[in-house]
């Protein structure tokens, strides 16, 4: 199938890669020239065939609110629009209502996988109607993890949002847990391989994952994280979560508590938060501070 890309960084130019190594043909537009294969939103609808699919991989906010105002004057009656960046769900269905007065479908798509997604595939969460869907899904075969799994459709739009919202709040509290542990064990005087401690984990243990195995890289390429300031920024999503949370009275004291230690990294060097810097470095291409 054919698919107009629009937004070609970090994930959506490893994204157009592999849509096109599955044998589908994409013509993405970016704001750097040197990234894009046309130069214009109007020249990308403009070289596809209609009914036509544009996947939107651009910040969440105002450049994702401004893609889809241009899109919607742009695009014909049976098109869809997938938003694939990391809105957040509230925007989707004004989103969707905002195309649908226009006859263009919607579909929202939590992507996660990071700069790891190109050789491993993507993780996928969508919401929106069957009919949306079913227009998009040779885009997801292509972009999902090899197996049965790794792609899911989790309800009506917004709902995809939501998954993977909730999804990087678990991941917040996973990386919390890593380097808590991690700090301990530095401290610890009787304590003298910490970096082989947490890589004898990655076989046989319950807390085996592969942010585990992100962390051992981390300390393979600095064993003591000496070359990282204590400080991780969030990217809204973990904070969206805690919000969820109250609004449906849902516990998550976990969550909340790794979101808010992020918060004091930013008050002091933080030995934890070199290894959650760490480790959003290894799996999304994150920036870190050096000191």
């Amino acid at each position: 199938m054919e698919l107009g890309l629009v937004g070609l960084g970090k994930m959506g130019g490893n994204m157009r890669e592999r849509i096109r190594r599955a044998g589908h043909t994409v013509i993405g537009y970016d704001r750097n020239p040197d990234l894009a294969d046309v130069h214009s939103l109007e020249e990308l609808v403009g070289a596809l065939q209609a009914p036509r699919v544009v996947w939107v991989m651009v910040p969440a906010g105002a450049a994702t609110q401004s893609t889809i105002d241009e899109l919607a004057e742009l695009l014909s009656p049976g098109d869809v629009v997938v938003d694939g960046g990391n809105s957040r769900w509230t925007d989707d269905e004004k989103h969707a209502e905002e195309l649908a007065a226009k006859g263009i479908g919607f579909v929202d798509c939590g992507v996660s996988g990071g700069v790891w997604g190109l050789e491993n595939g993507y993780a996928l969460m969508y919401g929106g109607s069957d009919e949306h869907v079913a227009r998009v899904q040779p885009v997801f075969d292509a972009l999902k993890p090899e197996g049965e799994y790794g792609s899911v459709h989790a309800g009506k739009v917004g709902a995809g949002h939501f998954a993977k919202m909730v999804h990087n709040g678990i991941e917040y509290a996973m990386m919390q847990a890593y380097a808590e542990g991690w700090e301990l064990l530095e401290k610890v005087d009787s304590v003298e391989n910490v970096r082989e401690i947490f890589r004898s984990w990655q076989e046989g243990t319950v807390i085996r994952s592969w942010l585990l195995d992100l962390a051992v890289n981390a300390l393979d390429e600095d064993e003591h994280l000496d070359q990282l300031r204590g400080y991780a920024s969030d990217s809204g999503e973990g904070r969206w979560t805690v919000e969820a949370a109250i609004d449906n009275a849902v516990p998550l004291p976990a969550i909340t508590a790794s979101l808010f230690a992020r918060f004091a990294s930013r008050q002091d060097d933080s030995p934890q938060m070199k290894m959650i810097a760490a480790l959003r470095n290894q799996f999304g291409g994150h920036a870190v501070e050096k000191k």
